[in-house]
């Protein structure tokens, strides 16, 4: 398994899940684990994914997920796990 954390902040309103989970779903990118909140109007979520079975290139997708958050006005990033997870042991 490929996974990878998917990372979205910005100012809540209607449809931030519902497009970046389609999105994610246009690239055949299965999504493992999601946890979302909202602060004071700030909207973070944090999505574990499987990249197995995409058939684009990693940078591929984080060009299209940030162009999906600069369209809906928020930050959408993707680490893959294996690095993010390395960071952090340094």
């Amino acid at each position: 398994m490929q996974k990878a954390l998917v990372s979205v902040t910005g100012q809540d309103k209607v449809g931030i899940i519902a497009k970046v989970s389609t999105t994610l779903c246009e690239q055949n990118i299965n999504i493992l684990e999601i946890s979302q909140t909202i602060i004071d109007g700030c909207f973070t979520m944090l999505m574990v994914v499987d990249l197995e079975n995409t058939r684009d290139d990693f940078q591929a997708i984080a060009k299209t997920l940030a162009s999906i958050g600069e369209e809906i006005g928020v930050l959408v990033n993707i680490q893959r796990m294996d690095i993010f997870a390395a960071m952090h042991r340094i």
